[in-house]
């Protein structure tokens, strides 16, 4: 089985709305999250996950320019990755259509993990 990065991106509209005026809409979508690893985790398929902060830094070019970041729209950045098994890309497209992200209008990028051969 080959590895696949999946970068969620957007939602984040839908999170902070509910942070503020709901908080239970919050914890409700966050269980969805759970369920969906802990299955994927209990198949073997999970290797790992994790949300990313919304603040950072970007170093560009070869005079390594380093400046505040990421700035674009938020249905843009990235906000957490997952990498998990499985058989094929379209294997891995179908898992990836159970991400709670996309009932919040985000979307799921489906990427193989390229073996280093060194």
């Amino acid at each position: 089985m080959a590895e696949y990065l999946f970068l969620f991106r957007g939602g984040a509209d839908m999170r902070e709305e509910a942070l503020q005026d709901a908080p239970e809409k919050w914890q409700e979508h966050m269980q969805k999250w759970m369920q969906w690893m802990g299955g994927l985790s209990a198949q073997g398929k999970l290797v790992g996950a994790q949300p990313l902060k919304d603040t950072g830094k970007q170093v560009a070019g070869t005079g390594k320019v380093v400046t505040d970041g990421p700035f674009m729209e938020g249905k843009e950045m990235v906000g957490g990755y997952l990498i998990c098994k499985a058989g094929s890309l379209d294997e891995a497209v179908e898992i990836s259509k159970g991400c709670p992200v996309l009932e919040h209008d985000g979307m799921v990028e489906v990427r193989e993990i390229k073996e280093l051969k060194m």
